[in-house]
């Protein structure tokens, strides 16, 4: 039994290395047969996991949207889409956001320890509140999860958040997949921010997997011995 899940990062960004535009709106930087590939990824995890600001800015529903992937779930005898997962260090979350109000899963927060309080009192209705720390410790999620049974962790962003597995080694495969298009506008954001990272000149990460998709392309890294090829 290992003290965290198998930790997957999933990310779409632009050949330029951004997440979307500067402009509020959602920038969609895949195509519909990457959307399914995607989906069929999630129906495979335990939980899926985004940061406050993808909450905030993306309104995900984080839910599996083929029905055959739902119903072979169910015959399993699971949700029909993982647990949602999310952390947030000043709390900026709306309880009527689609995170919180769609699908009979359950709904985790992460939270900083001086915001429990208020965050029981706020969503306490929709979701179970965690202490995660001052600040919030990547690795304290992890092995909270890992404790209520996630054994397969997807993490779908944003930024901050792949910064914060990746440079505290908590990641074992990264997908990645690159539009066919720029943004050009250093003030979008980006896939990740400045950190000492594992991989870098002297560690290089191993890439397991290139896969065209449509104008897209998948790349699959393998970060850690417990890469999994499935």
């Amino acid at each position: 039994m290992h003290d965290r899940p198998y930790t997957l990062l999933s990310c779409s960004m632009s050949i330029d290395g951004y997440l979307g535009s500067a402009a509020p709106r959602r920038l969609e930087l895949s195509n519909k047969a990457d959307f399914d590939r995607v989906d069929s990824v999630r129906a495979t995890c335990d939980a899926i996991m985004v940061g406050a600001a993808t909450v905030r800015t993306d309104n995900p529903r984080l839910l599996v949207r083929a029905k055959s992937r739902r119903e072979k779930r169910a015959a399993q005898g699971l949700p029909p889409s993982p647990i949602k997962v999310t952390l947030s260090e000043r709390l900026e979350l709306d309880p009527f956001a689609d995170f919180f109000t769609t699908g009979e899963t359950e709904k985790l927060v992460y939270c900083a320890s001086p915001r429990v309080r208020d965050a029981c009192s706020r969503l306490g209705t929709v979701a179970t509140v965690v202490d995660s720390g001052q600040p919030v410790e990547m690795r304290r999620v992890s092995e909270d999860l890992a404790a209520r049974g996630v054994r397969r962790l997807m993490v779908e962003g944003g930024g901050k958040v792949h910064t914060q597995f990746l440079t505290e080694n908590l990641a074992d495969e990264l997908q990645l997949v690159v539009a066919p298009f720029f943004v050009g506008d250093s003030r979008a954001p980006r896939f990740v921010s400045d950190g000492r990272f594992p991989w870098n000149p002297g560690r290089r990460a191993t890439l397991a997997e290139v896969r065209q998709i449509g104008d897209v392309v998948l790349l699959r890294y393998a970060l850690s011995p417990r890469f999994q090829t499935d």
